[in-house]
């Protein structure tokens, strides 16, 4: 099934006198998705081209545009004699007649100044450096796809938009046909004006009131602390499991699971894999079945303390470190924000309840843990351990 993005794309893609392609559009809006969707089919029908897929970094090409490939190619038959085989290793898809998808990600200006390509398509482009899409572009010899959340201005906005050789192609959820008629719903019922122009309307916006404005983007949080999880369940939410630890005035969080349509059998399954171990998992207790179900499964799973406020004010009062694979967590702080009074425009002391399971599950973990004990076994002083973090960070 071909997306209703598709068929835009196709068209400028198939424009000479076009170059850069972006799609700026809001959540599900099916943008990424059909954007790779068409470049299987570019890869079928043009023989001997390199495309190149970029992210962020891999962690979160990992979690999207890899898992949205995989997921065209296992559904999508027709494929099947095309493609030679994916190498997990390198991600690189190749194509009996010589195409190849790659999937990269650059570290900086110099890094992107590596190897050469027909067709590139920057994912999420709002987390890649201009510098680093300047080297990519100028050695790209054909078309250059680029996607993202508007969330704010960017590059894109600046230098790219309303320029020669350059189509915007402007979408939002109602534009995916693989959505139920409930995530519609969702999408369109965000009561909040910022962020519904943002996520129901694909509009370049400027979000004001976020509760969590500042943080520090880290490579993992050091093993030398000790772990405590936060778990908002979900299905047709995101099942959020993430990873917490805390010394001084320092949080640490780092995504493990953030994914929907998932069982708790199926949460299970994953978190077996984790080395979890004993640790306290600090759970939603709206959900005591699922909390007893982990328990049976050998996890240490508590209910949490859900005061959303008073929560919400501890982590405020910490300096917040976030490790640079949260893909999910990292998109929710960029609208995580207060509620406004309609008629004065005041904040209230109450978020916006859009896209937060990230939010709580993190909270659930730093808020609820906040008395237990913060040092992994056999560790050295507080002194010397913020030595190492600062470090590692």
């Amino acid at each position: 099934m071909i997306g209703k993005l598709y068929h835009p794309n196709k068209a400028a893609f198939d424009d000479k006198s076009l170059k850069v392609i972006i799609n700026q559009g809001g959540t599900s809006s099916g943008k990424t998705y059909t954007i790779l969707q068409l470049l299987f089919v570019i890869a079928c029908t043009h023989p001997n081209l390199v495309i190149t897929v970029v992210g962020q970094d891999i962690p979160n090409l990992k979690k999207g545009a890899i898992r949205d490939a995989q997921t065209i190619e296992r559904s999508e038959t027709w494929l099947k004699p095309y493609i030679k085989g994916y190498n997990k290793s390198d991600r690189i898809y190749e194509f009996n007649n010589g195409t190849i998808i790659e999937f990269n990600s650059y570290s900086d200006e110099q890094d992107a100044k590596s190897g050469k390509r027909d067709i590139l398509f920057l994912n999420e482009a709002n987390g890649i450096d201009y510098m680093v899409y300047w080297q990519l572009a100028i050695r790209t010899r054909w078309k250059i796809f680029i996607d993202y959340n508007p969330t704010a201005k960017f590059w894109v906005h600046e230098n790219l938009i309303g320029q020669d050789k350059t189509r915007l192609i402007i979408s939002d959820h109602r534009s995916n046909i693989f959505l139920s008629e409930e995530q519609h719903a969702e999408i369109e019922s965000i009561d909040d004006p910022e962020l519904h122009k943002v996520y129901a309307r694909g509009l370049t916006g400027k979000i004001h009131g976020l509760i969590y404005p500042n943080y520090q983007l880290i490579e993992q949080i050091p093993a030398i602390l000790k772990p405590r999880y936060g778990l908002d369940f979900g299905f047709n939410h995101k099942m959020a499991l993430i990873e917490t630890a805390s010394i001084e005035n320092k949080l640490f969080w780092n995504e493990m699971i953030y994914q929907s349509e998932m069982t708790i059998g199926d949460l299970i399954y994953q978190m077996k894999d984790l080395s979890i171990g004993r640790a306290p998992i600090y759970c939603d207790h709206a959900r005591p079945d699922a909390i007893e179900e982990l328990k049976r499964a050998g996890f240490n799973a508590l209910p949490a303390d859900k005061s959303v406020f008073d929560g919400i004010l501890f982590v405020k009062k910490h300096q917040l470190n976030v490790t640079k694979n949260s893909k999910g967590v990292i998109k929710e702080l960029q609208h995580y924000k207060w509620k406004e009074d309609k008629k004065t425009g005041e904040s209230l002391d109450e978020p916006v309840k859009f896209m937060d399971d990230g939010m709580d599950a993190a909270r659930y973990g730093s808020y609820t843990g906040r008395k237990s004990n913060r040092f992994a076994v056999g560790t050295p002083s507080s002194s010397s351990l913020l030595d190492d973090i600062e470090e590692a960070a």
